[in-house]
């Protein structure tokens, strides 16, 4: 199978169904009769941008940001404000402390945002580092990400 079509076979599952684990992706793409590996459902996550949100079944699901959207869903919006914990500027910096294993989602939600004055962005397992071009703007992107998250 042509890798674009696994990787809308794979959003498809993922937006009907709460998968947890690689292994259970495998699973369902072989009860589709499609054979693939734990490592290319490792590749195709990378390549999908998917992360993992709380689930309402399992502890955990995959997710991901449709980037045809032009803006960001409300659903969306709203697992990015349960996920934080606070926003501070710090210089030129922004800090965005979120929930364990949510830093990478944060970010990609932020990236999506496309504010002005950012320069750059790290993420790590709960945190968001948003490097500003000066402390002027990390004080405004801050103000923004509180705007957006009301």
């Amino acid at each position: 199978m042509l890798r674009s079509a696994r990787h809308a076979k794979i959003l498809e599952i993922i937006s009907h169904k709460e998968i947890e684990t690689q292994e259970e992706l495998c699973e369902e793409l072989q009860a589709l009769n499609l054979v693939v590996t734990q490592a290319t459902i490792s590749r195709d996550i990378r390549d999908l941008h998917l992360f993992k949100v709380a689930g309402v079944e399992k502890k955990y699901r995959y997710a991901y940001i449709n980037d045809g959207e032009s803006e960001i869903s409300p659903k969306m919006k709203s697992l990015f404000r349960d996920c934080l914990i606070s926003v501070k500027a710090a210089k030129n910096l922004v800090v965005v402390k979120t929930l364990a294993g949510n830093g990478a989602n944060a970010g990609a939600v932020v990236d999506k945002l496309n504010y002005d004055g950012i320069v750059g962005s790290v993420a790590g397992d709960d945190t968001l580092l948003i490097v500003c071009e000066d402390d002027e703007k990390a004080l405004g992107i801050v103000n923004k990400i509180n705007e957006f998250i009301r």
